[in-house]
């Protein structure tokens, strides 16, 4: 099967880079064979994790703002051409890699067994890791960047709090569910009394470090902290006999 796309592969390297946009002549028979020589996917991904990794060193090293597609290029190692072969905007690049990296996270931290019914252990680990996941040294610079430019590119921050926030509740939400429904816990609003505890581990010092005001607590402090919220949430919520 042929096609007639002699505009398109003439610029085009099989890893995606870009040549000279200089027009040069190409045949339908040479253009088949540039399609059955498209890259592999773990080459294509290889590239596209080799920008994106460029890039996010850029982002927390200058900002959303200062960054520019150029410094992201040379950073990634890549020439400007093929990065906008993988990405159109800093604005996708950025959304690409907020999304990953909050769905990453999330995975790791909200990873919850519906058949574990000691819900006061589950709930104390996932607030530590909660913690942990929140302190990171680069959590809070990617979270005031996404704060910083959600206004004008609100797309980016629905994609962001549907990869971390959102995804973090529903999950825990899914996970009160099964313990109603085996009888170890009465709660009439799951996805409320998942938000409020999520809430509760971030008392005192979330804030603190959003704006920079102080560093992250001690693990006594922490450990303290979510202790009140599991105590807090099992008064709440604990079946009664």
């Amino acid at each position: 099967m042929e096609f007639d796309i002699t505009d398109l592969w003439a610029y085009v390297n099989n890893d995606r880079t870009v040549r000279s946009l200089t027009r040069q002549p190409t045949t339908k028979a040479a253009v088949t064979i540039h399609i059955a020589e498209l890259p592999t996917d773990s080459v294509d991904n290889a590239k596209r994790r080799q920008i994106m990794t460029g890039a996010r060193e850029v982002f927390l090293a200058q900002g959303f703002d200062a960054a520019s597609m150029g410094e992201i290029a040379r950073t990634a190692g890549v020439s400007k051409g093929t990065l906008y072969v993988y990405f159109d905007s800093k604005e996708q690049l950025f959304q690409a890699i907020a999304t990953e990296e909050c769905t990453r996270q999330a995975e790791q931290v909200f990873s919850l067994d519906p058949a574990d019914h000691d819900v006061e252990a589950v709930l104390t680990r996932l607030g530590c890791a909660y913690f942990g996941l929140l302190s990171r040294p680069a959590a809070m610079p990617a979270l005031r960047t996404v704060i910083s430019i959600a206004e004008r590119m609100p797309e980016v921050g629905r994609k962001f709090y549907e990869a971390g926030p959102a995804r973090g509740i529903a999950t825990l939400r899914a996970y009160l569910e099964s313990q109603v429904a085996a009888g170890i816990l009465a709660v009439e609003d799951c996805e409320l009394a998942a938000a409020q505890f999520l809430d509760s581990c971030q008392s005192t010092w979330f804030k603190q470090l959003l704006f920079n005001f102080a560093d992250p607590p001690s693990d006594a402090r922490v450990a303290q902290i979510v202790g009140a919220a599991v105590h807090t949430f099992m008064a709440a919520y604990r079946q009664r006999d």
